[in-house]
């Protein structure tokens, strides 16, 4: 009896409880390491946006960059080598970044923007190991319906909007807000599973 292949082995540069889910989801065996983002102790990556830079240029920048972090921190910790996959996520409105919102009323001040309307998700993936690094980008489309000021309240009273990009969660009860949605399902929770498993892919077989 042959024994079954070996699952591939990484590490998530990611705190996200989502993207480990997701990870698990397609069987996908990793560890994860953890990036400092404490502003007193500093950070590992810059996330700030810069002058004129697009979203597009952004999420691609930043993931990019926390891919490098991961890959040095396995270096500096003298860790089994194994790729390090990062993700960033940004949702953007009239082509302006929205955040994790800083409080209740700038997450409502979000949902108004998104009320009725479309607006883009973007993920970047990026996957390094040593000097080769590879990153894709999926981009979704979202329209939500008219929300009114009462749904806005409900929705932010719930919590769910908090550490949420855009100030919302697809997979949650942000569900009932969305009439159409064109891409990738788990991308807009955070993680383009298709993608992801196109680049382990490509990592472990050397192409």
């Amino acid at each position: 009896m042959k024994p079954a292949p070996a699952k591939p082995k990484i590490y998530l540069a990611s705190r996200s409880p989502r993207r480990r889910e997701l990870l698990k989801q397609i069987g996908v065996s990793f560890e994860v390491l953890v990036l400092r983002e404490h502003p007193a102790r500093g950070s590992d990556v810059d996330e700030s946006l810069r002058p004129g830079e697009s979203p597009d240029d952004y999420v691609r920048r930043v993931c990019r960059a926390k891919a490098d972090a991961g890959w040095q921190r396995t270096v500096q910790r003298q860790l089994r080598k194994f790729p390090v996959l990062a993700a960033d996520t940004v949702v953007c409105a009239d082509e302006k970044i929205l955040g994790k919102p800083a409080d209740g009323a700038d997450a409502a001040r979000m949902l108004r923007l998104l009320s009725g309307r479309e607006h883009r998700v973007l993920t970047a993936v990026a996957l390094k190991f040593d000097e080769r690094a590879e990153l894709v980008v999926s981009e979704s489309r979202v329209r939500f319906c008219e929300l009114a000021e009462a749904e806005i309240e409900t929705y932010v009273e719930s919590g769910e909007p908090t550490d949420k990009a855009g100030a919302y969660a697809i997979q949650g009860r942000a569900a009932a807000f969305v009439t159409e949605l064109h891409g990738s399902y788990s991308g807009i929770m955070g993680l383009p599973l298709y993608e992801t498993a196109q680049l382990i892919a490509k990592f472990k077989t050397g192409r």
